[in-house]
């Protein structure tokens, strides 16, 4: 009985000691998790996937995505996950424009048109270029077709900003503050500038990736 009593205190160390360890690899492997590149309809095959850059229909007329493939942060992916049931019950949900973008697409881009607060600067990379941005649109669940909104996607006009209201109808503004507190009440913010983008509200954690979207594609699909 004297042994069991000495023992235990060492028993019970180790133990804790195990259990910290353990919590320790398993807060590693999440937040190595959360910084994964995943495909969006691998989470929720509810999400429309609509990519204007994987097609020539698009700002620079130039087809800039090989595939039509969509990838964010695990954990942004997740949060976009959330609004789309949260939209469910209003038989409405997301449509994906655009999200993780490899950066060397960036400098396509700004060298088409260099419109700050439009178009992101390479130099400093944009929030798509760390997998944490996302462009969206509403659409209607009973017929598939995009909800009003101010303008087409990626139109570089003061009718584009995410507050504007001139000449704006009354069900235009209330369908995009539907989209806004939907987004915003999973993690996400508002840009000023452009009322179909998103950033996770924690952007500065992910850092530029310049990863080709088929290389991606291809890891998917194989897993």
């Amino acid at each position: 009985m004297n042994f069991a009593r000495k023992i235990s205190p060492v028993c019970a160390a180790l133990c804790i000691g195990l259990i910290l360890l353990l919590h320790r690899a398993d807060s590693a492997a999440k937040k190595k998790s959360d910084h994964d590149l995943v495909e969006v309809v691998s989470l929720d095959q509810t999400i429309v996937v609509d990519l204007p850059y994987a097609t020539k229909n698009n700002f620079t007329k130039r087809v800039l995505y090989p595939v039509e493939r969509c990838f964010l942060r695990r954990v942004v992916a997740e949060r976009l996950v959330k609004v789309q049931e949260e939209l469910l019950p209003k038989a409405l949900g997301i449509k994906i424009w655009d999200g993780y973008r490899p950066h060397r697409v960036q400098y396509v881009m700004w060298d088409h048109s260099p419109l700050p607060g439009f178009v992101g600067n390479p130099n400093r990379g944009s929030r798509h270029n760390r997998g944490a941005a996302v462009d969206v649109t509403l659409v209607s669940l009973d017929t598939g077709e995009e909800i009003p909104m101010a303008t087409p996607y990626d139109e570089f006009t003061k009718r584009a900003h995410a507050y504007a209201t001139t000449g704006l109808s009354e069900e235009i503004k209330a369908n995009r503050k539907i989209l806004q507190d939907a987004m915003t009440r999973n993690g996400f913010k508002i840009m000023r500038t452009e009322w179909w983008h998103f950033d996770a509200v924690d952007w500065t954690r992910f850092s530029l990736k310049n990863i080709p979207l088929e290389d991606l594609a291809k890891q998917a699909d194989a897993e």
